[in-house]
């Protein structure tokens, strides 16, 4: 074992990389423009029909599918088409929505639905399409894609599942998921009835210095996942994946390193101790890289872990205000990074909501855009959602309502809309198509394949209520989320 790091680090080795799908180029013809009012969905039976699976005689291959939080490694893979041109509700689940109590403020909150950041998983299986997602009943669910059916009993949690769930990029039958109970579980979906085989508690790792939610997603590469935690910690995890003789998956996972995502430095600059890490881990060669709600973005060389060696930080920079939105990392390595504007600090001022990093520059910001206005509801402004990269534009949803098309070389701003917020869905662009949901629940698409205008929208449809989930877009088929308590696919009409 490695011995602890300073300021508190559990021991070991692990490491990570790209193994997702690259995201497609394809452009396919703007289709009619429609608008729809909300939609009236057909509910899906809760009927559950288990998979038959026949137990693996050799390593298995990978997965094909939107496998986490952005699809790869760098989060910026959003699916595969066709969009839908002429959209419509195929299929919604549950029949009733999925709600539950949580507790804010001392005070007990009604939650429905999905929320932030909600991505269901997507991916082939036994000749199947699965959904895979959690949601604010604290369950997590698996569905067919084709009829929204479940395909195996939810499994039940002990708190909200906020996050995007992970699966196993190697094939084995594995869903790794965290929820507000405390836990961050690997789960077994080879059986009929789906089974935690381990969970990691948050307060496995210590000093703990926020709470003990986990909302981000874990990358899963050459045998560890690597998640950062509301415990202010990022982990590193050996997942020792094999077979049982009874054909069925096994594992025996160690917690191997974990570090804290904050120094004394961001602690005295903060004055508070809200650091936790809520946005997903990104990956670039062998850096991973991850912003906290202090506003800390940094990155770890984890490329000496398969050897031993423990890793180390090799990138700082503060942005000065909460950062939950995860980093996005584009094909030259250049980071995007957006923040909120909470604690309205001199730094984050300067340096504005939306940047980019160029991580090898002594002064990484190559640029800067400021979101500063604050909405008079909640007196907040910046940005909860994750960027979008599509092309030579960096696409960016704010609290208040406004989507913007930036240059992605310059910063400057090509184009900007406005629709109700707040707007916490990431941004998804699918085939030259831009999919953005509402808090009015109207998810809208608007054609993206010349990036020099402003880009016309193509249609809108009513999901019933206020979309925070980032959509999941496979194979002709748009999933996702609303605050209303279902999921929905929408498909070709």
């Amino acid at each position: 074992m490695f011995a602890a790091l300073v300021g508190a680090a559990a021991c070991q080795a692990g490491v990570a990389g790209d193994v997702a799908m690259p995201a497609t180029t394809t452009s396919s013809s703007p289709g009619p423009s429609t608008t729809e009012g909300p939609a009236t969905p057909t509910s899906s039976s809760p009927t559950t029909t288990p998979p038959t699976t026949t137990p693996p005689t050799t390593v298995p291959a990978a997965v094909r599918g939107l496998l986490t939080f952005r699809g790869n490694a760098t989060r910026s893979y959003y699916g595969t088409g066709p969009v839908p041109s002429s959209p419509r509700v195929q299929w919604s689940y549950p029949d009733e929505p999925m709600c539950s109590e949580t507790e804010e403020a001392g005070l007990p909150v009604r939650w429905c639905g999905t929320g932030w950041t909600g991505q269901p998983a997507v991916f082939e299986r036994d000749g199947r399409t699965w959904v895979v997602f959690g949601a604010y009943d604290g369950a997590v669910h698996f569905l067919d894609a084709s009829s929204g059916r479940p395909l195996l009993p939810s499994l039940q949690t002990g708190g909200l599942v906020k996050g995007s769930v992970t699966v196993d990029p190697d094939g084995y039958p594995l869903v790794y998921v965290g929820s507000r109970d405390n836990n961050f579980r690997v789960i077994a979906i080879d059986r009929p009835v789906p089974t935690e085989l381990w969970s990691l508690p948050a307060s496995a790792v210590s000093p703990v210095l926020w709470n003990d939610d986990w909302d981000g997603a874990a990358l899963v590469v050459d045998g560890h996942l690597l998640v950062g935690g509301e415990n202010s910690h990022w982990h590193a995890v050996r997942l020792d994946r094999s077979y049982g003789p009874d054909g069925l998956v096994r594992a025996a996972p160690e917690l191997v390193f974990s570090a804290p995502g904050w120094d004394s430095e961001l602690l005295e600059a903060l004055g508070d101790y809200n650091v936790s890490i809520e946005g997903s881990v990104a990956l670039w060669e062998r850096t991973l890289y991850f912003a906290n709600s202090g506003g800390l973005v940094q990155g770890w060389d984890i490329s000496g872990l398969a050897a031993g060696r423990a890793p180390e930080r090799t990138f700082r920079f503060w942005t000065g205000d909460d950062t939950d939105a995860t980093v996005v990392i584009d094909p030259e390595g250049m980071l995007y990074v957006a923040s909120q504007w909470e604690r309205r600090t001199e730094r984050g001022r300067q340096v504005g909501q939306v940047m980019k990093l160029d991580p090898r520059r002594a002064d990484p910001l190559v640029w800067s855009f400021a979101d500063q206005e604050v909405v008079a509801r909640d007196g907040l402004a910046g940005v909860w959602a994750t960027p979008a990269l599509h092309r030579d534009l960096v696409i960016v949803a704010t609290h208040g309502g406004r989507l913007v098309g930036l240059d992605r070389a310059t910063g400057a701003v090509r184009w900007a809309k406005s629709l109700p917020g707040p707007l916490w869905q990431s941004p998804v662009v699918v085939d030259g198509v831009l999919l953005q949901g509402d808090c009015f629940g109207l998810l809208h698409a608007y054609d993206v394949s010349s990036t020099a205008v402003d880009p016309p929208e193509l249609w809108s449809i009513g999901l019933g209520g206020c979309i925070e989930s980032t959509p999941a877009v496979w194979g002709g088929q748009v999933i996702v989320g609303t605050r209303a308590g279902l999921v929905l696919a929408v498909a070709q009409r």
